[in-house]
C-alpha cells in the first residue's frame, strides 16, 4: 500500500491482527527482507513493514534523509493507520530509526529490538568511510552496492547462503543512488543513544552477530551489563536474518511474546 507523504510515495505492508509489530529494514534494504520472519510473526499479530526513505518503493526527501526524518515518516504511516502502541524491531539503520521513534513515544512503544543494530553514533573512523562510499558512489555506483553489501557476510556465509544472498543483493541494487547518499549522510548525522536506550522503561532486546563487521558486539555487551537491556549472541555475522534464521526466529518470536 502506498500513503502520499510530503508529496513523495512511502509504501508499507499491513498485516494480521492482534498487537501491533512495526518492522524497519536497514541500509540498501526494503521490506521484502522480512518476509520470512513476517509469515511467523503475523499468525498471532498484526504486522507492519515499511520501506524508509530512499528504499523500496519509497521515494526521497532531498539529499540528507536523517534517522529523524526516517522516524517521522513511520510515524505519518501509524497515525494514518491508527496505531496508538507497538512494539518495533528494527536492522541495522532501522534499528536507529527505531531508537529515535522510542525517544518521540516513549510510552507508546511496548519494546525495541536492536537487530545487528547499536546504539552508538558513528566514530570518527566510519564517517570517513561513509564519506569515501558517497564519492565513489557517484562514479561507480553498482560496483560499490557488489562489495560493501557482500561484504557484510562472512566467507563462509557467501558460499552457504549464495542464492540468498543474491536475492538480497538484487534488492540492495534497486536503491536508487539519491537514497544511498541520503542514508549514509543521515546515518553520519546520529547521535549516541545509550543513555536513552539505558533509562528508558520498555522491553529491550539487542541481537549481535559474533562475526558481525559493522556492530562492536563486545562493546555493547560489556557497555549493557547490569542495564536492563537484554543481549542475545548469535553466532554469525550482520545479516543474522539470513545467517542465523532459525536461531534468530526464536529470538523474536520470544521477544514479542
Amino acid at each position: 500500500m502506498i500513503l502520499q507523504y510530503k508529496d513523495i510515495p512511502v509504501f508499507y505492508e499491513d498485516e494480521g491482527k492482534g498487537k501491533a509489530i512495526i518492522l524497519l529494514h536497514g541500509f540498501l534494504e526494503n521490506s521484502t527482507m522480512w518476509t520470512d520472519i513476517k509469515s511467523m510473526l503475523v499468525v498471532n499479530h498484526r504486522v507492519i513493514c515499511i520501506d524508509l526513505l530512499g528504499h523500496g518503493k519509497t521515494g526521497c526527501l532531498g539529499y540528507m534523509h536523517s534517522m529523524r526524518m526516517m522516524a517521522d515518516t513511520v510515524l505519518a504511516v501509524l497515525s494514518h493507520l491508527k496505531i496508538q502502541s507497538y512494539s518495533v524491531i528494527g536492522h541495522s539503520m532501522g534499528g536507529y530509526v527505531a531508537l529515535e521513534l522510542a525517544e518521540k513515544q516513549p510510552k507508546q512503544i511496548l519494546g525495541l529490538c536492536l537487530m545487528n543494530s547499536t546504539y552508538e553514533a558513528d566514530d570518527d573512523e566510519r564517517k570517513t568511510l561513509r564519506k569515501r562510499a558517497n564519492k565513489i558512489a557517484k562514479t561507480s555506483y553498482e560496483n560499490l552496492v557488489r562489495l560493501s553489501f557482500t561484504n557484510l557476510f562472512s566467507d563462509d556465509s557467501r558460499v552457504l547462503y549464495k542464492k540468498a544472498l543474491e536475492d538480497a543483493l538484487a534488492q540492495a541494487l534497486k536503491t536508487p543512488l539519491q537514497g544511498y547518499l541520503a542514508a549514509q549522510e543521515g546515518m553520519m548525522s546520529r547521535k549516541n543513544k545509550l543513555e536513552f536506550f539505558k533509562t528508558w522503561n520498555a522491553k529491550k532486546l539487542i541481537i549481535i552477530g559474533k562475526k558481525d563487521p559493522v556492530v562492536n558486539g563486545e562493546r555493547i555487551l560489556n557497555e549493557t551489563k547490569e542495564t536492563s537491556i537484554v543481549c542475545e549472541q548469535l553466532s554469525l555475522g550482520h545479516m543474522s536474518y539470513i545467517e542465523n534464521k532459525k536461531e534468530l526466529s526464536y529470538l523474536i518470536k520470544h521477544f514479542v511474546e
